[in-house]
């Protein structure tokens, strides 16, 4: 069995955060959603639980980072240049930011967004040769 990926992000509107990840073109799984909790299904082996905040905090005695601060950057890889771009306008779109400038460097594309409660997320893009072998000497 492939490992599965399980990220847990607090969210302060639970509605709001579930129609601002649909609109990405993921699904909500509702057999794990309730009123404090929705699955975000992202691939057959990655998955976004938004939780309440009241419900994240039930896993942690820590505080809960604000939109202005960051811990962690998530980053996820896509199948070409165009797919990063239709996931970062559909987010910018939808309520998120575009968080950085492009990086381009021939063989690996990049952009990356915050969502509305500020979790960045990196959508990258790798030429399969490169990724095989290396990129390229100068």
């Amino acid at each position: 069995m492939p490992t599965m990926v399980f990220i847990n992000l607090p969210v302060a509107d639970l509605d709001r955060s579930k129609s601002f990840y649909e609109s990405l073109g993921y699904t909500i799984n509702p057999d794990f959603t309730d009123e404090t909790a929705a699955c975000v299904v992202v691939s057959d082996t990655v998955y976004v639980m938004l939780l309440t905040h009241a419900k994240f905090a039930e896993f942690t005695d820590k505080t809960i980072a604000g939109p202005d601060t960051i811990e962690v950057i998530n980053s996820l890889s896509a199948d070409s240049k165009d797919d990063v771009h239709r996931i970062v306008d559909a987010a910018v779109m939808s309520g998120g930011s575009e968080d950085r400038p492009e990086m381009d460097l021939g063989f690996m594309y990049q952009r990356s967004f915050t969502d509305p409660d500020g979790h960045r997320w990196e959508h990258v893009w790798m030429d399969q040769a490169a990724m095989q072998d290396g990129p390229p000497s100068e």
